[in-house]
């Protein structure tokens, strides 16, 4: 064996050995992951992993001089050649994304949610710059005059701060939403409402990374509608909530959103992507935003756009309209479930018992009567229970984090209902007040869920895997035989 097999074969069995632990043995609780199915995973590996498929909306003139060339997809300019699979490929990703979050509008070619965010808010910037309207929208420099948003040590988005993907794009008044002083995880609606009739804010902007209530978005649309010549735009982070949009929790271009952006790999099911979606059909007035948020897709933004995990998309967006409806539900259900039996077994659960602690997937623990929140994660590591520690809205700092995080959406992938949760809290109950050491029950309870829902079966997938991975590795069956004489 030499000294590249050596390396890579001790790798391989680190690789086996994670992949078991962290599918078989845990408890994955972290809300901002999700394990897809394995045809969105073969998908991620097929032969678009690592092709090119630049292109941009064409100009009349590039029509006409086009035409009948190949390069022109619909309206579309493509660059390299070997690209029609991927243009039906991103158009249909876009139909049916476009579907499920009742949007008519897609952008499918960022590659995480913050640059989503970021392209946005270029566009924003772009848009402001020849708009209308008789309050400040830009300073001298032709930065955002103003932005309300989620105060980040109160669960808001870091791309929506101003040291974070805003970095560029604001140079005026970060206006933070107003807590209510009953539960602070939710947004004071009236204060809220004065606040922007007082400031004018240009862009207003939805969305945490502690998220457990509905955003106020239809309460603000109905004072921007009453408001002459104050015509901001809204736009919703749905990063963590993608996945639910919709009747079981909020649908936020149906609130009255102008955008919605987010990533792809929480509680929607698919590859690590962002997307973007609206409403601004070509007849909108708004519409030059949309027209801009493309330009600033490409070339402003991305060159590759990745088109494995665009084709993975793809598939993860066709088992979500498919399952979306149980889905949801589920996931709704099992979080108020789960949050209501921590409560139970003696832990403190934030998001207001009045409340019912949650209306997402996330659960939120406060841990100060029992240890630090860095201190119980990693105890619950221990422990095969995989979640993250987080600073709640009365820590002064992330560096002494009072609270643990934990989403319900990837356990519920892999089958369990209210119930299942309850057996769950009270491990985790055992673990942080009384440090007790359940590794080995945990691991052994975690066996009983492994079998992946709300995708297709193991026999339907089968039926469709074999053609997949003899084109990827047309070898196989030679690769099969030496690996078995070398076994034996």
């Amino acid at each position: 064996m030499n000294k590249l097999e050596k390396s890579l074969t001790e790798l391989g069995q680190k690789i086996a050995e994670n992949n078991r632990w962290r599918q078989r043995q845990c408890f994955n609780l972290i809300p901002s992951e999700n394990t897809p199915s394995l045809l969105v995973k073969l998908c991620e590996i097929s032969d678009p992993c690592g092709r090119y498929a630049e292109h941009k909306t064409a100009l009349k003139k590039e029509r006409e001089v086009l035409s009948g060339t190949g390069a022109l997809k619909g309206d579309q300019v493509y660059y390299y050649q070997g690209t029609n699979f991927i243009f039906e490929v991103e158009e249909k990703l876009k139909s049916e994304f476009g579907k499920y979050v009742s949007a008519s509008e897609v952008e499918a070619r960022p590659i995480s949610g913050q640059m989503a965010n970021e392209i946005v808010f270029k566009a924003v910037v772009r848009f402001f710059a020849a708009g209308e309207g008789d309050f400040p929208r830009l300073t001298d420099s032709r930065r955002l005059a103003a932005v309300m948003n989620n105060n980040l040590n109160y669960g808001g988005h870091l791309s929506a701060q101003p040291f974070g993907a805003l970095f560029n794009f604001v140079e005026g008044s970060v206006i933070n939403f107003p807590l209510d002083k009953k539960n602070a995880y939710k947004i004071d609606v009236d204060t809220m409402l004065e606040l922007v009739d007082e400031k004018r804010p240009p862009l207003i902007i939805f969305g945490k990374s502690m998220f457990l209530h509905p955003e106020p978005v239809s309460q603000l649309r109905a004072l921007i509608d009453s408001t002459n010549g104050y015509y901001p735009i809204v736009m919703y982070d749905a990063a963590h909530v993608m996945g639910i949009v919709g009747p079981y929790f909020q649908d936020p271009l149906q609130d009255g959103a102008d955008i919605v952006t987010g990533s792809t790999h929480k509680t929607f099911f698919g590859p690590q992507r962002g997307i973007i979606a609206s409403n601004l059909a070509p007849e909108h007035p708004m519409r030059k935003l949309w027209s801009e948020i493309n330009g600033r897709t490409f070339p402003g933004s991305t060159s590759n756009h990745h088109l494995g995990t665009l084709l993975a998309l793809l598939v993860a967006t066709l088992e979500m309209n498919q399952f979306k409806d149980e889905y949801q539900k589920q996931v709704v259900s099992n979080a108020k479930a789960f949050a209501k039996a921590c409560a139970d077994h003696g832990l403190d659960v934030e998001g207001g018992a009045e409340d019912g602690y949650t209306t997402t997937h996330q659960v939120i623990l406060r841990t100060t009567r029992f240890g630090d929140g860095k201190e119980m994660a990693k105890r619950l590591e221990d422990n095969h229970i995989i979640t993250n520690y987080q600073a709640l809205p009365d820590d002064e700092t992330f560096y002494y984090p009072s609270g643990i995080r934990m989403g319900v959406s990837e356990m519920t992938r892999f089958g369990m209902k209210e119930k299942d949760f309850d057996t769950l809290a009270r491990q985790i109950a055992d673990i942080v007040i009384n440090n007790n050491v359940v590794a080995n029950e945990v691991a052994d309870y975690r066996r009983q869920f492994q079998s992946m829902q709300y995708c297709l079966g193991v026999e339907e997938t089968l039926r469709i895997v074999p053609a997949i991975v003899e084109s990827l590795f047309p070898a196989l069956e030679y690769f099969k035989s030496v690996a078995k004489s070398l076994n034996t």
